[in-house]
C-alpha cells in the first residue's frame, strides 16, 4: 500500500472503508513507537524493499532526536535472521543469503573469461 510519502511500503496500513480514516505503520506499532505521516518521507524501508527483497531481513526502528527541539528522526537497523548478523548495506544485503550465480562471478586469469579490450 502506498504510504503518505507516495511510496509503496509493506508496513503501512490505511483503512478508508466507508469513511474511515485509519492509518498506521505496523513496524513502528510492533516496536511500541508512535507514528505520524511525516516519518514516511524519511523512512528508508520502501527503497530497501525495492532494491532487496530478501525475506531474512528484519527491520528494527528507533526514533531519535538529535537535539531536544528538533523533530524525531527515524533510524532503521537491519538484521539477517538466517545468518544472525547485522546488515551494513541493506540495499545490497548481508552477502550470504543470495550469492551471485556462477555466470556473474569473474575469476582472474581465467581463459574462458572474455577479455575487455
Amino acid at each position: 500500500m502506498k504510504n503518505p510519502a507516495g511510496k509503496e511500503c509493506s508496513y503501512f496500513y490505511g483503512d478508508y472503508f466507508r469513511g474511515r480514516n485509519k492509518e498506521e505503520c505496523r513496524l513502528l506499532d510492533q516496536a511500541g513507537l508512535t507514528w505520524n505521516p511525516g516519518l514516511c518521507s524519511q523512512c528508508p524501508i520502501p527503497d530497501i524493499q525495492v532494491a532487496n527483497s530478501c525475506e531474512n531481513m528484519q527491520f528494527k526502528p528507533t526514533l531519535q532526536r538529535p537535539l531536544f527541539f528538533l523533530k524525531p528522526q527515524l533510524q532503521i537497523d537491519v538484521y539477517c535472521k538466517k545468518y544472525h548478523l547485522d546488515v551494513k548495506q541493506p540495499r545490497i544485503g548481508c552477502g550470504n543469503c543470495h550469492e551471485l550465480p556462477e555466470a556473474f562471478i569473474v575469476i582472474p586469469n581465467d581463459p574462458d573469461t572474455p577479455s575487455r579490450s
